[in-house]
């Protein structure tokens, strides 16, 4: 896979960011006023999704600057899409002042995805065999074996206040979810292949999963939900995209309502910044549970992370770009989980180019994360003439580890992209990730 170009991309970001009003008459050029926004170009390239294509924006408004760095109002907006269907079609708004002393955020997405990654449940318990999807192997089943399709269309609308305690507020949430799953349309990924690149019509990991039983009928293709959440946040970090000190804990508990599915989800996580030298260094770890208390959860909502907050279009767990960066996507998928980030983050230059804020950051990290509550996998369904022992590990999940290094661009404090390549210590959980996203991780 050719991944998004570093360089073009950080480029365009000097390039195309915008102020609406110029900084030169006040004392202070550092200070940022009324609208600004930065634009940058999606662009990579997958051989079985085809061309990525479009653009990103965030537009903050500082007002008359009094708030700075901090904003009055913050819209993102996102539209790519890959050639052959998979995409990201994004709105959202974050605001503490649309409404007086309440935090207002709303998210609305769709998100097709033609090749989510899938490798079965509770971690090591499932075996991952690469061999399969190498299509250089003699045990070469498809690229797309451990694939399904899936599609998202999503409304979230989060909200804070706070309380009589110093920086304790209350949140509550409404979630409005469709998500629609199948097996991944080999026919629509192999138009225009040549013959050597094409997929092959074979049964999934997901499709087998189907045949054997594992995956029951009622949730192979999905569902509709609606999620309310309640929680309670405690933030004292002294800049949000950022922080050089303070904490930001919560405690969020969401019940999910669907005609087939009831479910409760417990989310704790904690995190926590520690300024080692004033304005360039930091330390900064999160570590956080979640975990279904109550109910019946289908398989396709399993990896769906429960924060009082997300800024990212992607909510799924454990692997991938926002949880264990290096590990293969929802290799870490079970009832329960827990997870943990630790990032040594050295803000390393800053300079105005063309009147806007910019710095330059790096940090090493490492993360974990293991399943502590267990599926329930039912193998009375799985034909005798199959070896479980390809599909299926006996025991418990152990701890996956990954680690790695982010670079980040920063502009105007707020709109930062960051450039993140992680290696997992395990085999099992892949070869490396390289993630190129909005934002610090936490």
């Amino acid at each position: 896979m050719i991944k998004k170009i570093l360089i073009s991309i950080f480029i365009s970001l000097l390039l195309t960011s915008i102020n609406t009003r110029a900084q030169d008459t006040t004392k202070n050029d550092n200070i940022k006023t009324d609208w600004n926004f930065g634009l940058l170009p999606v662009i990579t390239y997958n051989t079985d999704l085809g061309l990525q294509y479009g653009l990103l924006t965030n537009i903050y408004h500082y007002g008359k600057g009094d708030i700075y760095p901090s904003y009055y109002h913050s819209i993102y907006a996102e539209v790519s899409r890959y050639t052959k269907g998979s995409g990201i079609y994004r709105l959202f708004y974050d605001s503490k002042y649309l409404i007086k002393n309440i935090r207002t955020t709303f998210d609305l997405s769709y998100l097709p995805d033609q090749a989510l990654d899938f490798y079965g449940f509770n971690g090591a318990q499932s075996v991952f065999n690469d061999v399969w999807q190498d299509d250089s192997h003699s045990d070469y089943k498809s690229r797309m074996y451990y694939k399904h399709k899936r599609n998202i269309a999503r409304g979230k609308f989060d909200f804070q206040g706070s309380t009589k305690v110093n920086n304790l507020n209350w949140a509550t949430g409404l979630i409005l979810q469709n998500i629609e799953v199948a097996t991944v349309d080999v026919d629509k990924l192999n138009k225009g292949k040549d013959d050597k690149d094409t997929l092959p019509h074979v049964n999934t990991l997901y499709d087998d999963y189907i045949d054997w039983g594992v995956i029951k009928d009622k949730e192979s293709d999905g569902g509709f939900f609606t999620s309310l959440k309640a929680g309670i946040v405690y933030d004292s970090r002294d800049n949000e995209p950022n922080p050089q000190k303070g904490l930001w804990s919560e405690i969020v508990v969401a019940q999910t309502f669907n005609t087939d599915f009831t479910f409760t989800k417990l989310a704790i996580t904690h995190r926590q910044y520690f300024k080692i030298i004033d304005n360039k260094l930091t330390f900064a770890y999160r570590v956080g549970y979640q975990g279904v208390i109550a109910g019946d959860i289908p398989f396709y909502a399993l990896p769906t992370m429960v924060y009082s907050y997300l800024p990212s279009s992607n909510s799924d767990g454990l692997g991938g770009s926002k949880t264990v960066r290096g590990v293969v996507r929802n290799r870490i998928v079970g009832k329960g989980i827990i997870f943990g980030n630790l990032e040594l983050r050295w803000k390393f230059t800053e300079f105005r180019f063309m009147k806007q804020n910019i710095y330059l950051a790096l940090k090493p990290f490492m993360d974990f994360g293991q399943v502590v509550q267990e599926k329930e996998v039912d193998k009375t369904g799985i034909p005798t003439t199959i070896n479980q022992s390809q599909y299926f590990n006996s025991g418990g999940d152990k701890i996956h580890i990954s680690y790695g290094a982010g670079f980040h661009v920063a502009m105007n404090q707020n709109f930062i992209i960051s450039a993140d390549y992680g290696v997992p210590m395990a085999t099992q959980d892949g070869d490396k990730g390289f993630y190129i996203g909005m934002n610090f991780l936490f």
